[in-house]
């Protein structure tokens, strides 16, 4: 009885050991995740904070303005747009300098513009290119003013950053898996002349790796909730301290996030189990040994 007991107590604790292991390989994974999933959010953020100013020629009048700016609501390439008269540019620009230019100019050089920031689909450098014929051919449009440098810059760095973000994160997949696989290997192999045993006695393979397949099917979802938890606790702990980094609004990346944790736990443990267990029930009683 107090052998038995002994047995159970040193499985329980051999369980507690991989479900944590896993965990940990887990949570990496998790913060991974959320780093590419916010990384996106800045990309986006910056993007459609892009400004294009489509300036008017003077003669326009002020009813075609008003039609301009509807029309160019309606555009599927404009996320939103701004109407700056010439009194309010010219205010903006004294505030910019320091100086009000009629002081020196003795009139207004500027002239009525709209402001518009594209949605983040049409900010590849192509696509500017397209919405600045588009613009420039409307009635009523004098010019349109964008930092084409200024895009082309912001679309190499972004293409960089998600290349080499990308690269990364197959990298600590694999080493995460390895990881994983030889936690559930550890454990497997102290039960392996267990699977041999039964095979002596004549259980299939099926019917000997079912038992394994579900255990490590059951420790992976475990170890997911787990880092779940340590992530949700440390998302938390920085949205208290950088006031709200992390809102409800990106609660759905985060579901999306803790779906792909517990994918992973369960389909990592499940293939390195099924592994495992083929490789020892292979093995003859001699190589077992040997192990």
């Amino acid at each position: 009885m107090k052998k038995s007991g002994v047995s159970t107590q040193h499985l329980i604790h051999s369980q507690l050991i991989s479900v944590i292991s896993i965990s940990l390989v887990l949570l990496l994974l998790g913060i991974m995740a959320v780093l590419l999933r916010f990384a996106g959010d800045l990309t986006t953020y910056v993007r459609e904070n892009l400004t294009v100013s489509v300036v008017l020629s003077d003669e326009v009048k002020e009813a075609d303005i008003h039609k301009l700016v509807k029309k160019l609501d309606a555009e599927p390439y404009v996320r939103t747009s701004r109407f700056i008269d010439r009194q309010t540019a010219l205010a903006e620009l004294t505030e910019e300098l320091g100086q009000n230019p009629m002081d020196i100019l003795d009139y207004n050089p500027l002239r009525a513009s709209v402001e518009i920031k594209l949605n983040s689909v049409y900010t590849e450098s192509d696509s500017v290119a397209v919405v600045d014929s588009l613009l420039s051919a409307m009635p009523g449009v004098e010019d349109v003013i964008y930092q084409k440098n200024l895009i082309d810059q912001v679309n190499t760095n972004v293409k960089d950053i998600n290349l080499i973000l990308l690269g990364f994160s197959l990298l600590l997949l694999l080493i995460s898996y390895a990881l994983i696989s030889n936690t559930v290997r550890l454990t497997v192999y102290a039960k392996r002349f267990l699977i041999h045993t039964m095979q002596l006695v004549g259980a299939t393979g099926a019917f000997i790796r079912r038992p394994f397949v579900w255990r490590g099917v059951l420790i992976g979802f475990l170890s997911a909730l787990l880092a779940i938890a340590m992530l949700s606790s440390g998302l938390y702990w920085i949205s208290s301290q950088t006031s709200g980094l992390f809102t409800l609004q990106r609660l759905n990346g985060l579901a999306g996030v803790f779906g792909l944790m517990v994918l992973l736990g369960i389909v990592i443990t499940l293939i390195s189990t099924a592994l495992a267990v083929s490789r020892y029930l292979r093995s003859s009683n001699d190589e077992l040994y040997k192990m």
